[in-house]
């Protein structure tokens, strides 16, 4: 090997140390804004097309997926804060508005657009009686569009129920 050629092996090898050294360093600094959208996209498909924080039904109360409970909440913390711990007060009726006793409810949620879960694990902790269940454990990490999800299982019926809560910052 000539010394041109050992002078060009040498650049290129040094040139390829100083870009795996950058980017290593770099990673942590460009690598969530750069890698976020690329795994939510392949996650989840870049969210719901055409869905914004304007366009979404944030109301506290609605109709379980299938009609068969009516369900509503009410924050401990108004407005929800963003890393805040709290709970909230789940209301289950039937359709036709009476109280819904002994219910099973599984909470579930994450933030559709960045493609991840809760970042606690939020549970009924107590039947309250009269409908009203409690929900312990919940927490928002950061502003955006999140989904609480609730599965509820009572008298043989089971059917869910979808909040969209929107948080600034």
């Amino acid at each position: 090997m000539n010394s041109q050629t050992k002078t060009i092996v040498i650049t290129v090898v040094v040139t390829l140390a100083i870009l795996f050294a950058a980017f290593y360093l770099l990673l942590p600094v460009i690598g969530p804004s750069v890698m976020h959208p690329i795994m939510a996209e392949q996650m989840h498909g870049g969210g719901s097309p055409g869905v914004s924080a304007s366009d979404l039904d944030t109301s506290a109360e609605r109709l379980t997926n299938n009609g068969a409970f009516k369900v509503s909440f009410k924050s401990e913390l108004d407005p929800i804060k963003i890393g805040s711990m709290h709970s909230w007060i789940l209301h289950v009726e039937t359709a036709d508005g009476q109280p819904v006793k002994g219910a099973t409810i599984r909470v579930d949620g994450g933030m559709p657009e960045h493609g991840h879960g809760l970042p606690t694990s939020p549970q009924v902790t107590q039947d309250l009686g009269s409908g009203n269940y409690l929900v312990e454990g919940l927490r928002f990490q950061m502003g955006g569009w999140w989904e609480v999800k609730f599965n509820i299982s009572a008298d043989g019926v089971e059917d869910n129920v979808t909040f969209n809560i929107v948080l600034g910052g």
